[in-house]
Parts: structure tokens; sequence; C-alpha cells
């Protein structure tokens, strides 16, 4: 039987998709996420078209008093259940010099990215040691291998989060947990309309001129990273659009 996939930021994008497919696949999951009636909605779909055990939980990832609380409301039977963690919920705010920053966006940016990803991780780790073994992936990004004009702090959290990933690989393997840490490049996702504030015209021409990755291309990977036998683990993954090959240089029509 399968064990729980426990995934954050379900809500939309690369979330949502990695809910979807591994649900088409049999698992049972726990979907987490701010906006309640987008996680009861996706949970009422995949329980009436996959016939499988959704769990909902609203935190936002940023309070560790919510990541706790809400954890440990889970049921012992299910935490003895849980297999996978995927640490998506992340975001990026702003974009400009650094000396043009603003502190509301900086800190909404390392309190998600970077401490979000640690509440979440320092109450799932122990779980998955005491059920013996496990996988936790981390979705990080391109900016978390390069930067680029304007990406200053974006890119200082991502950067954050490929290290942690390395970090928690040594950390992680005398208990058998894999780690892999997914690093996509452009993906057309509400991640431009959150990045401009609202702005869906300034967020739409990001992807003008080429094909981006879509959130499915994602989430395929992120099923496959975690689905290899037991004895192989993919470290790091970089997913980029064919027509970008860096985080500066997109071929465009």
């Amino acid at each position: 039987m399968n064990k729980y996939v426990f995934i954050t930021g379900a809500t939309a994008g690369f979330g949502e998709a990695c809910a979807r497919i591994f649900a088409q696949n049999g698992y049972p999951l726990i979907i987490t996420g701010r906006r309640a009636e987008r996680l009861e909605s996706l949970k009422d779909e995949l329980t009436n078209e996959y016939n499988i055990d959704v769990i909902v939980l609203t935190f936002d990832v940023r309070d560790q008093k919510e990541v706790s609380d809400a954890i440990n409301s889970l049921e012992d039977s299910v935490l003895g259940q849980i297999h996978t963690l995927i640490n998506n919920a992340g975001l990026a705010v702003g974009r400009g010099p650094i000396q043009n920053g603003v502190l509301d966006d900086w800190e909404r940016m390392i309190d998600t990215n970077v401490k979000g990803l640690l509440f979440v991780t320092r109450k799932i780790a122990p779980i998955l040691i005491n059920n013996g073994g496990g996988h936790i992936i981390n979705v990080a990004s391109i900016a978390g291998k390069e930067v680029y004009p304007g990406g200053n702090v974006y890119c200082a959290s991502k950067h954050a989060v490929d290290a942690l990933s390395r970090a928690m690989r040594i950390d992680m393997v005398e208990h058998r947990i894999k780690v892999t840490n997914i690093a996509p490049g452009a993906a057309e996702t509400e991640f431009s309309i959150v990045r401009f504030k609202g702005d869906k015209d300034t967020a739409k021409s990001v992807y003008d001129g080429y094909e981006p990755l879509r959130a499915e291309d994602i989430a395929e990977v992120i099923f496959f990273a975690a689905t290899r036998p037991a004895h192989v683990t993919l470290n790091d993954i970089v997913i980029m659009p064919t027509a970008q090959a860096s985080s500066m240089v997109i071929h465009k029509e």
C-alpha cells in the first residue's frame, strides 16, 4: 500500500500539480497551504476521482506554531504512514536592485522560502526517521544555482534551499532517507503574478516569445524522483525549458 505524501503549498502551481499526479497513482495525500477553500476543493476533486485519502491542513509555513499545531493534529496512524515530504511552498516578491529593496518583500521571501521549509522539515524529519525511512524533496530554483539582476534576496533564499538540500542529504543518509533538490527554470504558474504583486500584464510578459515549463512538467519529474527504487537517490535535478540555457539566456522567437 502506498504511504502518505505531505505537500506544502498545494493550493496552486507545482504543489497542486504534485497532488494530482500522486493522486492519479493511488497515493494518499496530506495537502497544506494557507487558502483553505482551494485545499478543500482539491480534496473533493481528488477523493471523488481517485478514491484516495486526502487530509487538509491549513497553515502558513512562516508561522512555526501553526506548522507544529497542524502536524501535531494528525492521528498516530497517519503519522506512521508518512513517507514523502515535498517542500514546495515558496515565492518571489518584487524585483530590483538591493539598494531599493522593500524590507517586507525580503522578509516574506526569507520567512517562506527558508524558515518555512525549516519549520516543516523540523517536524516531519523525525517522523520519517521513526518510520524507518522516507524522502524529502525540496523545490528550489535555477535561482539557487545562479544569480541575476534584481533577484538578489530571492536568489539568496533559493541558494539557501540548495545548500540545505545538500546538508540534509548528509544528515539523513544514516536514516535511509533520500533528499532531492529540484531546481526549475522559467515556469508559467502564479509565480510571476505574485512576484509582480498582481500585475498580470507584466507577469505574462515574462513568458512571451517562448514556451516555458508548466507545473505538470515539474510534478512529473518529482514523481519520477520519488518512485525510484530504494537504492537510488536523485540528489539534484535542474529542469529548464528548451528555450532557456541559463537564468539570463532565453531564446525568444
